[in-house]
């Protein structure tokens, strides 16, 4: 069974920009964008040194880690410097204008 947590209303995501949100139950904040049309939430953290994605740049659909400038495919989780390092992404779920995300 997931562990479903709330991340933000649907209007607060933007295609062309990461934003980051507080997730009850994860340490470190999540991102969202838009890609493809479909709202996409992974990780906050890059998997290779635990720095922060926050600040870092959304090139098309990867995310480039401003510590190391690893890059992550937002649609995959994979990493395009180093094939064992992967980025968590969430499952995804709208309800009433809402989105929500699977932990487990």
């Amino acid at each position: 069974m997931a562990l479903r947590r709330y991340v933000c209303d649907v209007a607060d995501v933007v295609a062309g920009e990461l934003r980051s949100f507080t997730v009850e139950g994860v340490t470190w904040p999540v991102l969202a964008t838009v890609l493809d049309g479909a709202i996409v939430v992974s990780a906050g953290v890059c998997p290779h040194e635990d720095v922060s994605l926050a600040g870092g740049m959304l090139m098309g659909a990867s995310v480039i880690c401003p510590g190391h400038g690893y890059r992550f495919d937002l649609r995959t989780g994979r990493c395009g410097h180093r094939k064992q390092l992967e980025l968590r992404r969430y499952p995804v779920t709208i309800v009433d204008g809402q989105v929500w995300v699977d932990l487990l």
